[in-house]
């Protein structure tokens, strides 16, 4: 069953493009990390998939109804806890969270169970204003909860947490993923990898990877650590054969990363022997979520 099918999906603000041609389809739980740098369009899409933007050119569906100004049925579907996580400093958390759930038509109950979820006991008769970053986002994140949406987006969700809080929200991202979509975005890749069941990425306003995260990381490309005795112009080294990118780490050594699976190191040797260098260390290096978002991205 898909939740959300996004077709052809483009958006421009007046200063330019933010999204450009994304598509793709979701089932109906999981976590799915929506990974890009800062300014590729993650934020817009999140605001388009609530409604919070108007829809320029291309659709969203979820559950086969399509996404307008007019959908309130479907956005009542919808949590979401944007990256700039407004709230009202001047209301007690108890107060804030009941105040949200009468506007969805909620029993207390409600409240005290995104109380709950989130670990928000010590603070709920402080005042918002008076709380850590951390406890902020909590209080973004239930009050997401609160109304026990389908589908979970959440920009930056683990912004500002400390190491223990940050393993409870984690987790509970992870037990909402067994029967909810959640699609969040972090520049944490480790969070990626804790939590996210699969992995968009997004550049320059276009999906330049879309798979499950094991998928991802089984069909990594190959980067090969090399040191040689000599400096060499990168883009001596750009010119062999399947290469996507080469760093100059520290002194004579270079990250090399290529776009296959074949083992390299034979054409760097050769490259060596053909240009009067000596090898001090050639190795391959395994690739993570990381450097794999590197590659993707830097062009």
């Amino acid at each position: 069953m898909k939740t959300i099918c996004v077709s052809d999906l483009s958006f421009a603000y007046p200063n330019g493009k933010a999204l450009n041609g994304v598509s793709f389809t979701t089932s109906s739980s999981g976590v799915i990390g929506v990974l890009g740098p800062n300014g590729a369009g993650k934020s817009t899409l999140f605001k388009l998939l609530t409604g919070l933007l108007k829809i320029q050119k291309g659709s969203v569906t979820i559950h086969g109804q399509t996404m307008s100004d007019q959908s309130f049925n479907l956005k009542s579907k919808i949590g979401y806890l944007s990256e700039a996580n407004p709230l009202y400093d001047e209301m007690y958390v108890v107060e804030y969270l009941t105040w949200l759930s009468k506007i969805h038509g909620l029993t207390k109950s409600a409240v005290e169970r995104a109380v709950i979820n989130t670990g928000l006991q010590p603070v709920i008769h402080k005042h918002v204003n008076a709380l850590s970053k951390g406890y902020r986002q909590r209080v973004g994140l239930a009050a997401a909860l609160l109304h026990d949406p389908e589908i979970l987006i959440l920009d930056e969700p683990t912004t500002g947490l400390d190491p223990n809080q940050l393993e409870d929200i984690r987790q509970l991202i992870v037990d909402l993923g067994k029967h909810k979509l959640i699609l969040l975005s972090t520049h944490i890749m480790q969070e990626v990898e804790a939590m996210c069941d699969r992995v968009l990425i997004i550049s320059k306003g276009s999906i330049v990877a879309d798979q499950e995260l094991s998928e991802m990381l089984n069909n990594q490309q190959q980067i090969v650590v090399v040191e040689f005795d000599y400096r060499v112009e990168e883009a001596f080294l750009k010119k062999l054969d399947q290469v996507t990118l080469v760093e100059n780490t520290a002194g004579f050594i270079y990250e090399i990363s290529f776009r296959t699976k074949l083992d390299m190191r034979s054409a760097i040797f050769d490259f060596a022997h053909d240009n009067g260098l000596k090898i001090l260390q050639l190795r391959q290096k395994n690739v993570g979520l990381e450097a794999l978002f590197k590659q993707l991205t830097s062009s």
